[in-house]
C-alpha cells in the first residue's frame, strides 16, 4: 500500500495535480510507514529472541529485523527512518499532518522526521568506564547537520549525533595511558572537524587507514565510497608486531547504517595483542575489549 501511494504521490506530483490530492496519497503512504515502523520495533534484532508478539504456545520465531527488511525488499536503514516516524505521538503527527495542509505545503517523510528528532529526548550521558586503557577504538556519532535528500536518511533518522563541542568535552584522556593508542572513524565530509576532537583527548595524528566500502553512498559532491580509521598516539605506543598491514582495506558494507567490518578490529588486536582495549560508541560486547556506548546489545 505504501509503494502503490508514493507511487501515485508521483505520478501525481508529474502530472501537475493539486497539492491538496498529492497531500492525501502523501498521507496514505506516511501511515503506512509508522505502522510498518511500530512492526518494526517488535522484530527481535538477534535470531531466536522473542517479543511481546510471539505467544508463550508459538514454536516458530519472528523474523529478524534484518529478515523482515529483505523480506519487503527495503534497505534496514529504511526500518531505521520509519521506527523514528513511528516515534512520533499520534496526536502530534495529527496535528503536524493538518498544519501541514492548512498551510497547502507539501507532506513529506521528511517533514515528520524532523518532527521526530524534535520530539526525542537527548540521552543521558552515561560515565566512560573506570580504569587506564592502551588502545582506544572510537566510532563517534558525528553530527552533519545535513537533511540530505527526501527518502534517503540522515545520519540523526539512525542514533542522536554529539556535537565537536559535546565529543571534545568527553573526559577520554582521563581513562588513557602516558603510552597509548587511538584508533578514530571519520568520514571525508568531517575530516577538518575531527583534529580538535584528537587533541582534547591527548592524542597526536599518525597516519590512517581507508575503508573501500564497494558500495556508494550519497555525497554531495561525488559518490562516497570510503571512510578513514585514524591511527593516533600519546606518547610512544608503536605496533607490537611486524605485521605491516595494506592501508586500503576493501570489504563490502553492510545495510546497517555506521556497521563497521570486524576486520579492523581484528587488525587493530593484530598490532596490538597486549594492553587494556576500551571501544568508545560501540554496539555490542567484544571479549578482550571495555565496551562503552549507548546501543550496547
Amino acid at each position: 500500500i505504501r509503494d502503490k501511494a508514493e507511487a501515485a504521490r508521483k505520478y501525481a506530483k508529474q502530472a501537475g495535480v493539486s497539492l491538496k490530492g498529492q497531500n492525501m496519497l502523501a498521507e496514505i503512504k506516511l501511515r503506512c510507514e509508522r505502522k510498518a515502523g511500530e512492526i518494526s520495533k517488535e522484530m527481535p534484532r538477534q535470531p531466536g529472541k522473542r517479543t511481546d508478539l510471539t505467544s508463550q504456545h508459538d514454536v516458530n520465531r519472528l523474523p529478524t529485523k534484518t529478515e523482515m527488511a529483505d523480506d519487503m525488499g527495503v534497505p534496514v536503514m529504511t526500518l531505521d527512518r520509519w521506527e523514528l516516524e513511528a516515534e512520533v505521538p499520534e496526536e502530534q503527527f495529527e496535528e503536524h499532518v493538518e498544519a501541514i495542509k492548512a498551510g497547502e505545503k507539501e507532506l513529506t517523510s521528511a517533514s515528520v522526521l524532523r518532527l521526530a528528532k524534535k520530539l526525542r529526548p537527548k540521552p543521558e550521558p552515561i560515565p566512560l568506564p573506570k580504569g587506564k586503557y592502551n588502545v582506544i577504538y572510537a566510532d563517534p556519532p558525528w553530527e552533519y547537520g545535513d537533511h540530505l535528500v527526501e527518502g534517503y536518511g540522515a545520519v540523526d533518522n539512525h542514533y542522536p549525533q554529539m556535537s565537536i563541542k559535546e565529543l571534545c568535552d568527553m573526559p577520554v584522556g582521563g581513562c588513557v595511558c602516558d603510552e597509548a593508542v587511538l584508533f578514530l572513524w571519520v568520514t571525508s565530509p568531517l575530516l577538518d572537524e575531527c583534529w580538535p576532537i584528537i587533541s582534547a583527548w591527548g592524542f597526536e595524528y599518525k597516519t590512517s587507514f581507508v575503508w573501500d566500502k564497494v558500495k556508494h553512498n550519497y555525497g554531495h559532491y561525488n559518490s562516497v565510497r570510503h571512510e578513514f580509521l585514524l591511527i593516533c598516539t600519546r606518547g610512544s605506543f608503536l605496533p607490537q608486531c611486524k605485521t605491516l598491514h595494506d592501508s586500503v582495506i576493501t570489504e563490502e558494507r553492510s545495510q546497517k547504517h555506521s556497521e563497521k567490518p570486524e576486520s579492523f578490529r581484528q587488525i587493530i588486536e593484530t598490532m596490538y595483542p597486549i594492553g587494556k582495549k576500551l571501544e568508545l560508541f560501540g554496539r555490542k560486547k567484544t571479549d578482550g575489549w571495555t565496551v562503552f556506548g549507548n546501543e550496547i546489545v
